[in-house]
């Protein structure tokens, strides 16, 4: 769900749900309480704005309340997460969907699934400023392009360089670390990056890139209707865990209702854990994060308000666009019968 971050931010590497000096994230049993369910939960990306109501979710007590003792670390790239929770290092991740989609079509065997999609409006794009007079996606044709090889953005770049007539042989790709993306597109070493729009922009902006000298082109503009942020699990752990699964769904949503309708709050859980977080540009990314969430279906049907025909869509585009010839079905990938009681998943 990942672009680079504030210097400060490269020491979020992990949050233990026990411990920290936060009082509400490490559990406390009352006598004859039952132990709570430990789970290991990796985000897509490092604790930034969009990651903030995860956390605000962990320091309010709503995972522990579902009876979950629950340890956040932050994430390395929408690719990387499904890897790890793949080999079992997680029990839950969360991430662009796409990679995952991918990930069951060419290695059969592996066995995730997503029982609840968060963001169903995709954030993928091209990031560039005016200086390099990209406008279009035509224009970047011979350019030299800046991303991580997990970055959700450079590994569907192929589906949108098809939509558009991108020459994908004249790309010249540049792999970086996640940390010298932005800074390379800021300091003119690269022409443009990919990403999540709201990680690239706002990190230009906290390396003093002006707002109206950047220039996003988003995928879903030409067509590349992919699905974007969702939970991650493995099958067998899910079916063996309900309870588990509807929890953390229930927790999830609580936490992004109460860090939309209280931000402050929301960002405090950044702040709390690195002073030097810039809370209100963390602010405005967070909410800038929302416009993907709080979609018109959304918002009109509630949480989880999604088809197994939407989710098709998006598994024949990537089949189409890989020339993958295994075959899934969305009922096989995206099981919703995981997702809590309708009365917990209206939009407030």
């Amino acid at each position: 769900m990942p672009i680079p971050f504030p210097r400060a931010a490269l020491r979020r590497r992990s949050l233990l749900a026990a411990g920290a000096a936060l009082p509400l994230a490490a559990p406390y049993l009352a006598k004859g309480q039952a132990a709570l369910t430990p789970v290991r939960f990796i985000l897509d990306w490092a604790f930034l704005g969009p990651q903030a109501p995860y956390l605000h979710a962990l320091d309010r007590g709503f995972f522990r309340e579902e009876g979950l003792n629950v340890t956040i670390d932050r994430g390395f790239g929408s690719g990387d997460t499904p890897t790890r929770v793949a080999a079992g290092s997680y029990e839950f991740g969360i991430g662009d969907l796409s990679p995952v989609i991918r990930l069951r079509l060419t290695q059969p065997n592996t066995d995730i699934i997503t029982p609840f999609v968060i963001a169903q409006g995709s954030q993928l794009c091209v990031i560039t400023t005016r200086r390099t007079g990209i406008t279009e996606p035509r224009h970047l044709n011979g350019k030299r392009l800046a991303a991580p090889e997990t970055d959700a953005g450079r590994q569907f770049f192929p589906a949108f360089a098809q939509a558009t007539g991108i020459d994908l042989s004249s790309i010249r790709w540049i792999t970086v670390t996640p940390q010298l993306r932005e800074p390379m597109l800021a300091r003119g070493e690269a022409d443009a990056i990919t990403g999540f729009e709201t990680s690239g922009m706002f990190s230009l902006r906290t390396l003093g890139v002006a707002p109206a000298d950047i220039v996003s082109i988003r995928y879903a503009r030409y067509g590349v209707n992919l699905l974007s942020t969702a939970l991650q699990v493995r099958r067998p752990y899910a079916e063996a865990n309900p309870r588990v699964v509807t929890g953390m769904i229930r927790a999830i949503i609580r936490g992004h209702q109460d860090a939309y309708a209280n931000p402050d709050a929301a960002i405090a859980a950044l702040t709390r854990r690195d002073a030097t977080t810039p809370a209100a540009l963390e602010r405005e990314r967070m909410l800038a994060n929302f416009e993907f969430i709080r979609t018109p279906e959304v918002l009109q049907g509630g949480w989880g308000n999604l088809s197994h025909a939407r989710v098709q869509d998006s598994i024949e585009l990537i089949r189409r666009t890989f020339d993958i010839q295994a075959a899934l079905r969305a009922e096989e990938f995206y099981l919703p019968q995981f997702l809590p009681p309708a009365e917990a998943m209206r939009m407030a």
